[in-house]
């Protein structure tokens, strides 16, 4: 009998060890994440100040003379403020299986603030099959579902924080990077319901899609008046497909563009 009950003692002393142990982990692995949080959060509140600097901003630097001051200027040369800019380029989409899209943008837009701006754009596209588009009939012998974009348009809110430049060939150019978020109208085509029944010939109905976007631009400053840019932009929208066609399901489609542009 005590030969048992020691035992039934050492299972249960193993298992509260087990227990114990297990515990004592979680309650590491909690810490850990509260730690990382804490020394995030300090560095973030530590350079934040720094990446938002205004131009009456004053940094006191220990190794010059007490009596000067050191300013932060912010786009000193180009002004954003009651500023009206227009631009017009070229855009690609690059995230499409079946399909070569590419064509025409414009964008303007007006800064009631130093930072921010509103923005309406108009992408325009034109679409063609690509060389998997051709593979996939010649290997299987059928169409692909293919959805083509064929325009957007809408409206940002653009934020601009942050500011640069670059000395080169002993000049200076300043630029500029923004972050915009909007909506956008999506007008596309797709061949979702010949796809769907292999009796019909292949043909294209017309959607309409609802849409956000997302963008970010780096502007360089070329005068005071003249400006080029580079653009990504992701639009997302809700659409059918011919696997699921009773569900919407997000779908995105992710653009790099080229600008040239006026600001007055």
């Amino acid at each position: 009998m005590k030969i048992k009950i020691n035992v039934k003692k050492q299972k249960l002393l193993s298992v509260f060890s087990h227990l114990h142990k297990s515990r004592f982990k979680n309650e590491r692995k909690k810490v850990d994440t509260c730690l990382k949080i804490i020394t995030a959060l300090l560095i973030l509140s530590f350079i934040s100040p720094l990446l938002m600097a205004e131009e009456t901003n004053l940094y006191d630097f220990l190794w010059l003379d007490p009596d000067k001051k050191v300013y932060v200027l912010q786009n000193k040369l180009y002004k954003k403020k009651n500023s009206i800019y227009l631009d017009c380029g070229y855009t690609k989409v690059i995230n499409q299986k079946f399909v070569d899209s590419h064509g025409f943008l414009f964008r303007g837009g007006y800064f009631f603030h130093e930072e921010w701006a509103f923005e309406v754009l108009l992408n325009k596209y034109s679409n063609k099959p690509n060389t998997t588009y051709k593979n996939v009939m010649h290997v299987n012998g059928s169409v692909p579902f293919v959805r083509m974009i064929d325009r957007t348009y809408g409206g940002l809110l653009v934020w601009s924080p942050f500011y640069g430049k670059i000395n080169t060939f002993n000049k200076i150019y300043y630029f500029d990077w923004s972050f915009g978020l909007g909506v956008a109208q999506v007008v596309a085509k797709s061949n979702m319901a010949s796809v769907s029944n292999p009796n019909l010939p292949d043909y294209y109905e017309k959607e309409n899609y609802m849409g956000i976007l997302g963008k970010t631009q780096l502007k360089f400053h070329i005068t005071k008046k003249f400006h080029i840019g580079l653009e990504y932009m992701n639009t997302s929208y809700k659409a059918k497909s011919p696997i699921n066609p009773a569900t919407k399901s997000w779908r995105s489609g992710s653009d790099v563009a080229f600008m040239i542009g006026f600001s007055f």
